[in-house]
């Protein structure tokens, strides 16, 4: 395996990733082929019964649809921004503040009712969210994620994984 940082992906961007014959790019394809083709590996990030694999592809759609795109907007404005000396935006900052405590409304709902948000045990859709979490807990937005309680406790346990720590502490 290893990680390519030239071209070799039709849009020229990175994450793009090698496993012998196999040319990937996109983070989520990536972690997906990982979780599959290494499977017998560390957690078991994949869901064999259909009905239950049915809800954990609904959240990592959920998570690249809803969460990601308002989730990065605020990492740019409150955490990339000032690390670069630019000024942050705060018509932006607000305008995706509000969606997030949407997106967060709901991920409350979902998590009153299960641990996790494929269901009980941590999958590729919690998984996913760790990079842009881990940027907006060092924000003014955590206060979102922090007002709702069941959201609050599901962060606090994925950023305590020990393969997280292991890689964030590196």
């Amino acid at each position: 395996m290893r990680s390519n940082r030239g071209h070799s992906e039709p849009f020229g961007q990175v994450p793009a990733f090698e496993d012998g014959d196999v040319k990937l790019f996109e983070s989520r394809a990536i972690t997906q082929y990982l979780a599959h083709t290494y499977a017998d590996k560390g957690t078991d990030l994949i869901i064999k019964d259909p009905k239950k694999m049915a809800t954990v592809a609904v959240w990592i759609e959920v998570e690249s649809q809803k969460f990601d795109p308002v989730c990065s907007k605020l990492a740019w404005e409150l955490a990339y921004k000032p690390m670069f000396g630019l000024t942050t935006d705060d018509a932006v900052v607000e305008e995706n503040e509000k969606k997030l405590e949407e997106v967060l409304d709901v991920y409350e709902s979902r998590l009153s009712k299960s641990k996790y948000l494929g269901g009980d045990c941590f999958t590729l859709p919690d998984l996913h969210h760790l990079p842009v979490v881990r940027y907006l807990m060092g924000t003014k937005a955590k206060r979102l994620f922090d007002a709702r309680p069941h959201v609050c406790a599901w962060v606090a346990d994925i950023q305590s994984r020990p393969a997280w720590v292991k890689t964030t502490t590196s």
